[in-house]
């Protein structure tokens, strides 16, 4: 089975291998491990696998400190980039042709500025990375994991994702391309309430629903809110009702739909 994505990448160019769709027993045993994929009906997992063939056609895969890629880590991360796009189409994704798998949160080293003009250095570490044009970073074991992880509202491929939508028009300023000025002010104004309500939590020592990395930034805001509107729908909505309705206009569906 993990040998069909490498052979199915040499003959890509020709129209057969085009044509051929991820193999069933592969694609059912991807579609078992994340429940936020399983619980959708079949017309749309049948519609995912077809997005999920064209966006490994599209996409080159590498791996990093001597990890191999495999049919399922490839499929796995396919599978979970293209849920957002099964109503829009993966013309969003088109401003980044590399995904670097790691075996683990890779630690990258950072430098601050702060105000009085002092440098500091630090390690952060990272489940995954979007940058302008790609690639995207990836942490495999938290792709692997991400169907236990779903009722948290934790999604890295999907959170990443978000990333590569809201750098469309070349700023990470948490918000998506919206296709009218009135809704990209309903989103600014609702998401900033909701930001600000997060604060407010964090400060009071509450502990919010909402993953607490989204006050780290309004881009971040965005990407943490995206991850749980799919992969935790129901919970999304009853705690940021006014977040989903905006999300489910944006994307044009509803993964409140259907429970976990």
């Amino acid at each position: 089975m993990f040998d069909w994505w490498h052979r199915w990448r040499v003959r890509r160019e020709t129209q057969t291998a085009q044509a051929q769709p991820i193999p069933a027993d592969l694609w059912v045993a991807t579609v078992a491990r994340y429940p936020f994929i399983a619980q959708r009906p079949a017309e749309e997992r049948a519609r995912l696998r077809e997005l999920a063939r064209i966006f490994l056609l599209r996409k080159q895969f590498a791996g990093a400190h001597g990890l191999v890629v495999t049919d399922e880590m490839a499929v796995a991360v396919a599978a979970q980039a293209c849920l957002p796009m099964l109503a829009l189409g993966l013309g969003g994704y088109d401003g980044f042709v590399g995904i670097v798998l790691h075996p683990a949160p890779a630690k990258v080293r950072r430098q601050h500025l702060d105000a009085t003009g002092v440098v500091h250095e630090y390690d952060e570490w990272l489940a995954g990375e979007a940058m302008q044009n790609g690639p995207l970073m990836l942490s495999w074991p938290d792709v692997r994991d991400a169907g236990a992880l779903g009722h948290e509202g934790y999604n890295v491929v999907i959170h990443e994702c978000a990333h590569v939508l809201d750098m469309q028009d070349g700023l990470a300023n948490g918000s998506p391309p919206w296709p009218t000025s009135a809704l990209q002010q309903a989103w600014h104004d609702a998401a900033s309430r909701a930001w600000d309500a997060l604060h407010h939590d964090l400060r009071e020592g509450w502990r919010p629903w909402l993953d607490p990395y989204a006050a780290e930034a309004p881009e971040e805001f965005f990407a943490v809110a995206v991850e749980a509107f799919f992969v935790n729908g129901r919970g999304f909505a009853e705690a940021y009702p006014e977040l989903h309705a905006l999300l489910v206009q944006f994307f044009r569906q509803d993964p409140a739909r259907y429970p976990l």
